[in-house]
C-alpha cells in the first residue's frame, strides 16, 4: 500500500505541472528551470548540469568523475527535463575507457538506472537497480535512453538488452519492441538501439545504431517506415545512428554519428541539411574513428543543438552552418563544477534546451510554444 500511495502522490504532483509548473517567461536566464538555459548530460563526468546561455552551471546532479556511487549517474548518456523534474539514464561507463580513467574495474563501472530527481536532488522514481545487470523485472542493461511520454510512463532504450521498454510508473512493462538479448534485423529485432520517441501519430521512431536505420514502428511492431537497409554489411547513407527525431515539416533529423554529421531529410527522404561536426585543425578523433556526434536536436528558434561528444563540446548551429553558441573546448576534456563555458566537459552525450521540446516527445502531450524565439 505504501508504494501504491508514493506512486499516486508522483502522477498527483506530475499532474500539476501541465497547469502551473511549466517554463515560463517569467523565469529569468541563470535561474533553475529558465527557458534560455540548457541541460547538458556531461558522459564521464557522472553527472547532469543546468547551465545559463553563458555556459555558468545553476544546477546539477552527480559528484564528478571519480565518484561511481548511487549519488552520482555513472557514463550518464541521457537528460531530460519533465517539469521542475529531471529524468536521466545511468548508462555506465565501460572498462578501459580513456575519458573515464578513475573506472578502474576492467569490467566496467555499471548503472543501469533511469531515474527521475527533483530539483534538490531526490530520486522519486527509479528503474533499474544501480550495478545491477539483467533483463528480468526493474533490471536493466545499459539504458542509453529515456523518453516520459504523457501518460506517466517512461520509454526506455534499453541497448545491451536489444529493446525499447515502455514501464509505468508500478514499474511494469506494458510494451516492448525488440526480442530482448537477440541481436538482429529481422522481425522484432534491434541491434544495439540508441534511441526513441514517440511520434503525434502514436509510432515509435527508434535508432537501431547497429544496423545503420531509422524506423519508426507501429504499436503491433510493424514498421511503416525505415530510412537505411537495416543491413549492417551494406554500404548505407548513414552509418551509427544515434538519434532521430520527426520534425513539424515531416523531416527527420538524424544523428549519423560515424560520418560525422548530422543529416536533415524530408519526406521523399532527400537530404535537404546537413553539418559536419568537425573539419578543420583541432578536431578530437579518437581511435581513428572520428568526432563521433551522439545527438541533435532542432530548436524552435531554427538552429540545430549538437553533443559533438568526444570533441568534449556542445555547440548550437545556425541554418548557415555557423556556430553561434559553444559550451566546453573543442578537444579539450575537463572538469569545472562552476562553468562550462570555456571548457570543462567530458564526452557530452546529449544537451536539450529547456522547455524546448522541437521534434521529441512533449512530457505532457503538448509543446509549451508561449515563448518568443531564444537568442
Amino acid at each position: 500500500m505504501r508504494v501504491k500511495s508514493s506512486l499516486l502522490k508522483l502522477a498527483c504532483v506530475l499532474s500539476l505541472l501541465v497547469a502551473g509548473c511549466l517554463v515560463t517567461k517569467a523565469q529569468e536566464e541563470g535561474e533553475f528551470n529558465s527557458r534560455h538555459n540548457t541541460l547538458i548530460a556531461d558522459q564521464f563526468n557522472n553527472r547532469v548540469i543546468e547551465v545559463d546561455r553563458h555556459g555558468n552551471i545553476v544546477w546539477h546532479y552527480g559528484l564528478g568523475p571519480a565518484d561511481f556511487s548511487p549519488s552520482s549517474i555513472i557514463g550518464v548518456n541521457d537528460a531530460q527535463r519533465v517539469g521542475p523534474f529531471t529524468l536521466m539514464a545511468g548508462t555506465g561507463t565501460p572498462g578501459g575507457q580513456p575519458e573515464a580513467p578513475n573506472c578502474t574495474n576492467p569490467a566496467g563501472c555499471p548503472d543501469n538506472r533511469v531515474i527521475l530527481v527533483d530539483p534538490d536532488g531526490n530520486i522519486v522514481w527509479q528503474y533499474g537497480q544501480f550495478g545491477v545487470t539483467g533483463s528480468g523485472p526493474n533490471q536493466l542493461n545499459v539504458p542509453v535512453q529515456n523518453t516520459w511520454l504523457p501518460n506517466f510512463d517512461v520509454l526506455i532504450t534499453d541497448q545491451a538488452n536489444e529493446r525499447i521498454i515502455e514501464v509505468d510508473l508500478g514499474k511494469n512493462i506494458v510494451w516492448q519492441y525488440g526480442t530482448t538479448g537477440v541481436a538482429g534485423n529481422g522481425p522484432n529485432q534491434l541491434n544495439n538501439p540508441n534511441c526513441a520517441e514517440l511520434l503525434e501519430n502514436g509510432h515509435i521512431l527508434i535508432c537501431d545504431e547497429n544496423n545503420n536505420r531509422a524506423i519508426e514502428v507501429k504499436r503491433d511492431g510493424t514498421i511503416v517506415w525505415q530510412y537505411g537497409s537495416g543491413d549492417p554489411n551494406i554500404n548505407d547513407p548513414v552509418s551509427g545512428v544515434a538519434f532521430a527525431s520527426r520534425l513539424k515539416n515531416g523531416h527527420t533529423l538524424i544523428t549519423d554519428s560515424n560520418h560525422n554529421r548530422i543529416v536533415e531529410i524530408d519526406k521523399d527522404k532527400n537530404v535537404v541539411w546537413e553539418y559536419f561536426t568537425c573539419t578543420g585543425n583541432g578536431c578530437n578523433l579518437p581511435r581513428g574513428t572520428g568526432p563521433l556526434p551522439t545527438r541533435a536536436l532542432r530548436l524552435r528558434n531554427g538552429h540545430t543543438l549538437i553533443s559533438d561528444q568526444y570533441n568534449h563540446r556542445v555547440i548550437e548551429v545556425n541554418h548557415d552552418k555557423k556556430i553561434v553558441r559553444t559550451f566546453g573546448e573543442l578537444g579539450q576534456l575537463g572538469y569545472n563544477t562552476v562553468s562550462v563555458a570555456d571548457g570543462g566537459l567530458n564526452s557530452p552525450y546529449d544537451a536539450k534546451r529547456i522547455g524546448d521540446y522541437t521534434g521529441i516527445t512533449p512530457p505532457f502531450g503538448f509543446d509549451d510554444d508561449r515563448h518568443d524565439d531564444d537568442r
